[in-house]
């Protein structure tokens, strides 16, 4: 199969590159900038993969137009680029809060039209969108990144309905706290956040979710695994949740009230801020 994926120069985006180029797919790895593109790079000489390179940003229209000129030769889209505003809402403008939805939205959304007409004439295709587990449950100061997973999740399961009849798959992929990735590099936060209340708070909550890794931190390939199923089993689940902390999550909040959801997570973490 043939396989485009976005933000490929690190974290779950890198590991499903090379998880799926031992498999022996045809994966086009595209990063905003090939110069990040190093680390990737020097793992797929050392292994001998071949795995082709392309530049494009999800936040311009030319740069998508040209990495997915050849939409109907790709048999698979993984939407993996994205990055985390991180802050108390009060504190995200307009211009933070864009450049969020941007990217983790919009992004996606100019890939997927970039490829449907393509797909549709020809009958098949898949779409695999890297969501999150607060793409389902919103935590404290992470309001701006779970609205564009919540909304990436929506925009999924309306693709789902719109596109089945035409040969067409869709998949969301639901992390949860993966410590081990380097997606922490990339986090931006409102100014006057460093040495603020919030941030305190903040520190405080990201210790306090440390009691929901249990075992130790998660290995981020679990995630590039469930990727690569999605992206090449048929009979893949709409949804995949990944990570022990994201399975009590999400299986909480399903089986009973917000206000019971609520008061069962401040106990777990044992958070009252």
């Amino acid at each position: 199969m043939r396989i485009l994926i976005t933000g490929s120069n690190s974290g779950f985006g890198k590991l499903a590159t090379l998880t799926l180029a031992r498999q022996g797919h045809d994966v086009i790895a595209t990063m905003r900038s090939l110069e990040k593109g190093t680390t990737l790079l020097a793992d797929i000489a050392v292994e001998g993969l071949d795995v082709e390179t392309r530049q494009l940003d999800v936040c311009d229209p030319d740069s998508i137009a040209s990495a997915l000129a050849d939409a109907a030769d790709i048999d698979v889209l993984v939407n993996n680029a994205g990055f985390e505003v991180q802050g108390a809402l009060e504190m995200i403008d307009d211009e933070l809060m864009h450049r969020q939805l941007d990217t983790n939205v919009l992004g996606p959304l100019r890939l997927i039209r970039s490829v449907m007409p393509a797909w549709r004439e020809r009958g098949h295709g898949v779409v695999v969108n890297v969501s999150s587990v607060v793409g389902r449950a919103t935590s404290p100061f992470g309001g701006a990144y779970a609205a564009s997973k919540h909304a990436l999740e929506a925009m999924s399961e309306a693709l789902h309905w719109e596109a089945s009849s035409a040969g067409i798959r869709v998949h969301v992929i639901e992390p949860g706290r993966f410590p081990t990735t380097d997606f922490g590099s990339n986090i931006v936060r409102p100014d006057g956040w460093e040495g603020s209340a919030f941030e305190t708070k903040a520190l405080s909550l990201r210790e306090a979710l440390t009691s929901l890794d249990s075992g130790g931190p998660s290995d981020p390939q679990t995630v590039a695994d469930a990727i690569a199923l999605a992206a090449t089993n048929p009979e893949a689940p709409f949804r995949t949740v990944v990570g022990d902390d994201a399975d009590l999550i999400v299986g909480a909040k399903a089986s009973m009230s917000f206000e019971d959801f609520e008061q069962a997570m401040r106990s777990t973490i044992d958070w009252y801020e």
